[in-house]
């Protein structure tokens, strides 16, 4: 019966290269895979004339799957980025393949050699040496290395000075022995097989399509063939050099990946929550009270979107009915201009704050998932739910939401410290014989700060409303003084 209702969850997933998560009766992780097409590849599980032909390993799989999750993404490489990152952070039993990277082949440099050679290894160790790869076949790159050794000239494989016969040069570019090289050309050349190892090799396969079109017009079929094999090599090299620069133009985008889909598995949300939105109050013994309300979009700051509010519907320090004002403001605002609500909102505290987000949102007729974050012990409060979640430390979704929420703190105190400042430097108004509060909020509003004010003439002071040339004087002589 549980596979009946997978497969209609199957159905329901889209034709898109993503990552899946199979989990067993009590949700742990214990399958992660990735896919050309979720679809499909998820389908494949559940389709019972494959049954029968699964090795078993997937058959105890299978009958351990109670239900599974699945992540959209971009393309195929950032699917096997994002199951890579996911394996290592789950651990899944049976995932034993993807949890030792040592079985790549990768290509190593020592430059403190005196003639630096390309070796392959299978560890990367911390000694100074330059490591390219991992490389997936080992073929490919062995033969693509056997390639550059004679097209650059270097060493490959080996140590020390090299012996007679390492002192071949290229038949392709560089007719110059290595015994005769000095260390500069030789440096010149390491470079040049660098930059083919890193996929910057299409003048090479140009060259190499060339000599094998024509070693088979001159019916050389077996040359042919060789070159064949050899532009595969490279064609490999270059695909896993462009992988690499995927991954590490990634981890910025793939960790709140990562991040968003445990917060939506945690809190059991029904979309994945790539909007979010937080806030926090910040005020001293009730005085200057302020709010923030902050938003990341995709597990990220989106700054475009951060408001400051000044409360104006409480007195006193009562942070529960500030919250309520704010989220009541926030959305209402949000719905009258008709912008996106958020996937989820956050409230900086616990049962208090919650609640009164929770009320607030329901007096205005707005439905959204609302939790709040307990500084103390980082717990997390939901509507409805008794006891408080308290996530791992290691959590990447308390990690989203703590990061959220410091914003939120960080925007709001920020706020708070400009208007007590602003106010410390108003409150020397106060000391101005003939300058009652009616007047000194016309001069504060007229200028737009003090600094505008201090900075006006007395002819300028004299022409805002209500104050004249004598107590335009009298300012500029006690702000020229103070």
């Amino acid at each position: 019966m549980a596979h009946i209702s997978l497969k209609a969850k199957v159905r329901e997933l889209p034709n898109k290269p993503g990552v899946y998560l199979m989990r067993d009766r009590l949700g742990r992780v214990i399958y992660i895979g990735k896919a050309r097409s979720l679809r499909k590849r998820v389908g494949q599980y559940f389709q019972p004339s494959r049954e029968m032909r699964w090795d078993p390993k997937t058959r105890a799989l299978l009958d351990s799957i109670a239900d599974f999750e699945t992540f959209v993404v971009a393309s195929e490489p950032e699917a096997l980025l994002l199951e890579s990152k996911l394996v290592k952070e789950y651990k899944p039993h049976y995932n034993v393949l993807l949890k030792d990277d040592k079985r790549f082949l990768l290509v190593k440099l020592d430059s403190s050699e005196e003639y630096p050679r390309f070796k392959f290894a299978r560890l990367k160790k911390d000694d100074g040496a330059r490591y390219f790869g991992p490389f997936a076949h080992a073929a490919a790159v062995r033969l693509a290395m056997q390639w550059a050794r004679k097209k650059y000239g270097v060493l490959v494989q080996g140590t020390g000075t090299p012996k007679t016969k390492d002192l071949k040069y290229s038949a392709y570019l560089v007719p110059v022995p290595l015994k005769d090289l000095s260390r500069e050309e030789y440096g010149r050349r390491v470079e040049q097989a660098c930059d083919f190892l890193e996929g910057r090799n299409q003048d090479a396969l140009a060259e190499l399509n060339q000599q094998m079109a024509t070693a088979a017009a001159g019916k050389h079929f077996e040359k042919a063939a060789e070159l064949r094999d050899v532009i595969g090599s490279l064609k490999e090299i270059a695909r896993t050099a462009r992988e690499r620069k995927f991954a590490r133009d990634l981890p910025a985008k793939i960790a709140p990946a990562i991040e968003m889909l445990d917060l939506q598995r945690a809190l059991s949300l029904p979309v994945l929550p790539a909007h979010i939105e937080g806030f926090d109050i910040s005020n001293i013994s009730g005085t200057l009270s302020v709010a923030s309300s902050v938003c990341f979009r995709d597990g990220k700051p989106h700054k475009a979107h951060y408001r400051h509010y000044r409360i104006r519907t409480v007195t006193g320090s009562d942070d529960f009915a500030a919250m309520a004002e704010v989220v009541g403001r926030r959305y209402v605002r949000v719905r009258e201009e008709g912008g996106a609500l958020p996937d989820l909102v956050m409230v900086d505290g616990g049962a208090g704050q919650l609640s009164a987000a929770v009320r607030a949102l329901s007096e205005i007729g707005v439905q959204l998932p609302v939790i709040g974050l307990a500084k103390q012990m980082e717990e997390i409060y939901q509507p409805g739910v008794p006891e408080p979640l308290q996530l791992p430390s290691n959590s990447p979704a308390l990690h989203l939401i703590q990061r959220l929420r410091d914003e939120a703190h960080r925007f709001a105190n920020a706020y708070h410290q400009k208007l007590r400042q602003r106010r410390i430097q108003e409150s020397v108004l106060d000391e101005i014989t003939g300058l009652g509060d009616k007047k000194k909020v016309t001069l504060l509003k007229h200028f737009g700060s003090i600094q505008r004010l201090r900075a006006a003439g007395v002819a300028e002071l004299a022409a805002a409303p209500g104050i004249g040339p004598i107590l335009a004087a009298t300012v500029k002589t006690f702000l020229e003084r103070s």
